[in-house]
């Protein structure tokens, strides 16, 4: 086998070790809130559980072609962003197909599934999916703003979109992480992030008291498994590439698992801690201080790093 082929099977392996993970994560983001409620939670094998139920399962229902091909755009996206994404610095065949250039390309990625999924469900019928829909589209417009600065912040800073690069150069030890060369781009980009993952408090998509979980409420069966599996590899994803840019990267795994996992830990706690926000507080709020961060992070970049 050459090595393109042990490329692709190496990329395949990834794709299953960040889905574990990534299940894994969310099973512990329910537990740790039922605890603060003061409830029980869920075991942690409840969204193994879960899936394999939702695969295991039919439909005969149609509501149009573009409701079916949400579920299959939103796992695109989840899967093209890791698959561009370096999960192991150094590694041969764990640097997946990271290319040059690759950071914008998985900035497309990201989203590229939230905006599938956003046709898919408007065909649905229920009232509930636009509604979940128009608010994440909202806030997903809202949270890109200080994402994008961070990102052009550090391209300029390192002059490069390759993420690969970026790591390199982050390679000098802890100082030399982006968290301390721009503690501004990787602020907003963290502050970012809480509205990425969609945790209390920018929980409003999904907001089972209120709207019995958004987009969802129509998808069942292997569909509802297909967004099930994209959450898990997606949240994975998310946090490697944010190691990547702002930590330094790894160069095995336990590096990796503790270092997504401190990045983890900041919605963990964040949504701990506060309420869900309503629609108008979650775009004012990422319009505001995040932004101003951003450009703050890009203006350091510019004039002081260069």
């Amino acid at each position: 086998m050459g090595p393109l082929g042990l490329k692709i099977i190496y990329t395949l392996i990834t794709l299953v070790i960040c889905g574990v993970y990534g299940l894994l994560l969310g099973a512990f983001m329910a537990k740790t809130m039922a605890r603060v409620q003061g409830r029980i939670g869920i075991p942690l094998h409840q969204p193994f559980v879960d899936i394999i139920k939702n695969y295991g399962k039919r439909t005969a229902i149609s509501h149009g072609i573009m409701f079916y091909l949400g579920p299959v755009f939103r796992l695109t996206g989840g899967i093209g962003t890791l698959v561009f994404i370096p999960v192991i610095f150094g590694s041969e065949y764990f640097s997946n197909f990271s290319v040059a250039g690759d950071l914008l390309l998985v900035m497309y990625f990201i989203f590229f599934g939230q905006l599938g999924m956003a046709l898919g469900a408007s065909e649905g019928g229920h009232p509930y999916s636009p509604i979940g829909i128009a608010r994440g589209l909202a806030q997903m417009c809202a949270f890109e703003v200080p994402f994008a600065l961070a990102i052009i912040a550090i391209a300029i800073q390192y002059n490069t979109f390759s993420i690969t690069e970026i790591v390199a150069a982050q390679q000098g030890g802890i100082l030399s992480w982006t968290f301390f060369t721009n503690p501004f781009a990787v602020v907003a980009a963290l502050l970012a992030m809480l509205g990425m993952n969609m945790y209390p408090p920018f929980s409003i998509v999904l907001a089972p008291q209120e709207i019995p979980i958004g987009p969802p409420t129509e998808y069942h069966s292997a569909y509802l498994g297909m967004l099930q599996s994209n959450r898990a590899i997606f949240a994975a994803a998310k946090l490697v590439l944010f190691m990547n840019l702002f930590f330094g990267g790894a160069t095995n795994f336990p590096v990796l698992v503790l270092k997504t996992w401190a990045i983890y830990m900041c919605s963990v706690l964040v949504g701990a801690a506060f309420p869900r926000f309503r629609p108008e507080e979650t775009i004012r709020f990422f319009l505001r201080w995040p932004t101003v961060i951003g450009i703050v992070g890009l203006l350091f970049a510019k004039y002081y790093l260069i």
